[in-house]
């Protein structure tokens, strides 16, 4: 019996994890009385500024063969992080009569209407995307300005912490760090301050 809904789920990079995204769309698929039994599930570790990825190709092979009319996201950007490569993908589906739900925007996207809602909610992720670059660049450049810019390094997730307090030590305020480590202000704030708690090292 073939398989009417699937769910698209996709991190960045292999030491990322989908367990929080597959949780909040199974809570979805549970409230609205799907049997996760009977859901496809396809999963992709690559980057969203392209369309070639493995499972994406698998997704798109079992659109084209009329054997999903559903899909179910964790959010609009695990489909694509490039504006017109989200729209001209959904106004494919659309056309197929293929019915795509983001689950934490709470979008329901079908027919004309939902694709022209798409293009709005694609082209703020594409915006998003571009503003995170600039923000890291401009962190780079004071970094390096200051002589304390070390490149990226292998388990840079684990070892932000540490070099978030290398560079407050530096003398770099917790904006410059934010933009040095491409994260938010709140986490450079949580990075030093668990340093500093009892028995931190």
């Amino acid at each position: 019996m073939s398989c009417s809904i699937a769910c698209y789920l996709r991190v960045s990079s292999r030491t990322q994890k989908t367990d929080s995204q597959k949780a909040e769309v199974e809570q979805w698929l549970i409230r609205h009385g799907h049997d996760l039994a009977s859901v496809q599930w396809f999963e992709d570790k690559e980057s969203g500024k392209t369309l070639k990825r493995p499972a994406f190709d698998q997704l798109q092979s079992a659109i084209f063969a009329g054997s999903i009319k559903t899909v179910v996201v964790w959010k609009l950007d695990r489909i694509s992080r490039r504006l017109k490569d989200g729209i001209n993908t959904l106004a494919n589906w659309c056309e197929r009569g293929v019915r795509v739900v983001s689950v934490t925007q709470q979008i329901d996207l079908n027919g004309a209407i939902g694709s022209m809602l798409a293009s709005v909610m694609f082209g703020l992720a594409e915006i998003e995307l571009e503003y995170r670059r600039e923000r890291q660049s401009a962190g780079i450049k004071v970094a390096r300005e200051r002589g304390v810019y070390q490149g990226r390094q292998r388990g840079s997730t684990k070892a932000q912490p540490q070099r978030a307090r290398e560079l407050r030590e530096h003398g770099l305020t917790v904006p410059e760090i934010a933009k040095s480590l491409g994260t938010s202000e709140q986490t450079v704030f949580r990075y030093l301050t668990s340093a500093s708690a009892p028995g931190a090292k």
